[in-house]
């Protein structure tokens, strides 16, 4: 059991989906349900109703580029005699089973990023 509060940044732990406080515990237990305390450590990852909201900003952050990105190769190398908007629908076609993966990482680096800049959790 882990007594003293970790506090680093790990990009280890964040590309391995662990604890933001001792980088051992998985955050996820399966697909898509998330553990409400490290198996490891028992830190609880949800501090309080609504904590998880703040991930949607890391969500849009990875997943734009993603599709912006897509779009791009598209225009410029693959497809550049299709429509803008029919290489904009394939490429998001594209991006819904990269949704999963999208969401759990999202949760992870918010999760991460929230106790590193806050955490004792004072500012909620």
């Amino acid at each position: 059991m882990v007594t003293t509060p970790n506090h680093r940044f790990s990009p280890w732990a964040i590309l391995h989906q662990r604890c933001s406080e001792c980088g051992e515990g998985r955050v996820f237990d399966g697909a898509f349900r998330m553990n409400e305390r490290c198996p490891v450590c028992n830190v609880k990852f949800e501090r309080g109703p609504g904590y998880f909201t703040g991930a949607m900003y890391f969500s849009y952050a990875l997943g734009i580029p993603i599709i912006a990105a897509g779009v791009l190769l598209g225009k410029l190398l693959l497809v550049p005699h299709w429509p803008l908007h029919w290489i904009t629908l394939v490429v998001w076609v594209c991006f819904l089973p990269l949704a999963p993966a999208v969401f759990r990482y999202s949760r992870i680096l918010f999760i991460h990023f929230d106790r590193y800049f806050d955490p004792d959790g004072a500012g909620d």
